[in-house]
């Protein structure tokens, strides 16, 4: 969010920007295919990337296309931004660097499949995942590889960083703890699914979700489990924490709010389709897209905003309080406070319908009938494209919550 404005894309191959306050469309940018990835807005300037190739500059206030660079594939991963350099991969195999002036490109790096994870910038090195199967560090000044580290599947999962620890979920079903300096592993903890869901680290905890189902609650030690919550169906909307509470969607049409501490239930809002969405919570509501077409805005009951790496480092579900390029202590601390700027996940189509949305309060609950992970229609591949990319659809349902919000 930045000065009271919402930048989301679409499957209609528009980017959106909307008012928070009521969900009202202050502009809109065709690009000339689907928008998956969540735009990222820093001094001005709105960057995103389509499945038409290209990475996008607007201007934050209408829309103007400042400049576009073109690649070789669809781009599916939310481009990073640290330093005046635009750091983004694309489905042509490479990860790009390029100036966030001009577009220029600056250098690229080609692994051996398609990208869709969001790179991650920490002290000068460029933490990528590849769905060919591999982890990879690459010098942000001049994309020399530093290490790589190969997972048993593909890596669609966007690494987060804290402590000198890399975490990273991969579709062999494990998440990794893997040292940032080497890439050697510290160590894995296999869930019983893939995992497409991006990592976040809060206080010591690495917090994601699974296609088991179910979202964990790990050490960020030695990868132990502290908890986990089993949902209706697969999870692969990346888990945002908040005042103690872990958002997170699930593919059982939810949008729910844990405890940190324990995974108890506290709430669930249910939406009318998947919610591959990654949550992202600011002073108070939390922003949230779902299949079913709608952004919702959905009082998050606390009064904080989303802290951890992923904030920290300017990646999903960042806000205002963000330091790209910079580390962040994982153990404790660092947490964000007064933002000013977010950034939220998951592409669908324009929607065409307002609604009223109550959370319901619930004890914690473990459904007993697994469900079947599905492919959305309206994305590539398997599907996880929309755990790891922006909130999709327009905001007539953003207008009416914003309005519930405003009265309570």
């Amino acid at each position: 969010m930045v000065d009271g404005t919402v930048y989301v894309g679409s499957n209609d191959g528009n980017v959106y920007a909307l008012s928070a306050a009521d969900g009202t469309e202050q502009w809109r940018y065709e690009t000339g295919q689907w928008v998956f990835p969540s735009p990222t807005v820093v001094d001005g300037t709105v960057y995103v990337g389509s499945r038409d190739g290209n990475v996008y500059g607007l201007s934050a206030a209408d829309g103007t296309e400042q400049w576009r660079y073109e690649t070789g594939g669809g781009v599916y991963a939310s481009p990073t931004v640290v330093d005046g350099t635009v750091y983004v991969g694309s489905g042509d195999h490479n990860v790009y660097a390029l100036s966030a002036a001009d577009g220029t490109e600056q250098w690229h790096y080609e692994t051996g499949n398609w990208m869709r994870p969001s790179p991650t910038v920490v002290d000068g090195s460029v933490y990528v995942g590849s769905y060919d199967n591999n982890v990879y560090a690459l010098s942000a000044a001049d994309g020399t590889e530093q290490w790589h580290y190969e997972t048993g599947d593909g890596v669609v999962s966007s690494p987060t960083v804290a402590d000198g620890t890399v975490y990273v979920g991969s579709r062999d079903g494990n998440v990794y703890g893997l040292s940032a300096a080497d890439g050697t592993e510290q160590w894995h903890y296999e869930t019983g699914g893939g995992v497409g869901s991006s990592p976040t680290v809060v206080d010591g905890t690495v917090y994601v979700g699974s296609g088991d189902n179910n979202v964990y609650a790990l050490s960020v030690a030695d990868g132990t489990e502290q908890w986990h919550y089993e949902t209706g169906a697969s999870v692969n909307s990346s888990p945002t924490v908040a005042d103690g509470t872990v958002y997170v969607g699930s593919n059982d049409d939810n949008v729910y709010a844990l405890s940190a501490a324990d995974g108890t239930e506290q709430w669930h809002y249910e939406t009318i389709h998947w919610v591959r969405s990654s949550p992202t919570v600011v002073d108070g509501i939390v922003y949230v897209g779902s299949n079913d077409d709608n952004v919702y805005a959905l009082d998050a009951g606390v009064e904080g905003s989303s802290e951890g790496s992923r904030v920290m480092h300017g990646t999903l579900g960042h806000h205002g309080q963000s330091h790209p390029g910079e580390p962040y202590g994982g153990k404790g601390g660092d947490s964000a406070s007064d933002p000013t700027e977010t950034e939220t996940e998951t592409p669908t189509e324009t929607p065409t319908e307002a609604a009223t949305e109550t959370a319901t309060q619930t004890q914690a609950q473990s459904p007993t009938e697994p469900a079947t992970e599905t492919t959305s229609t309206g994305g590539p591949g398997f599907g996880l494209i929309s755990a790891l990319t922006g909130l999709g659809g327009a905001g007539y349902l953003l207008s009416s919550r914003g309005s519930e919000v405003d009265d309570d």
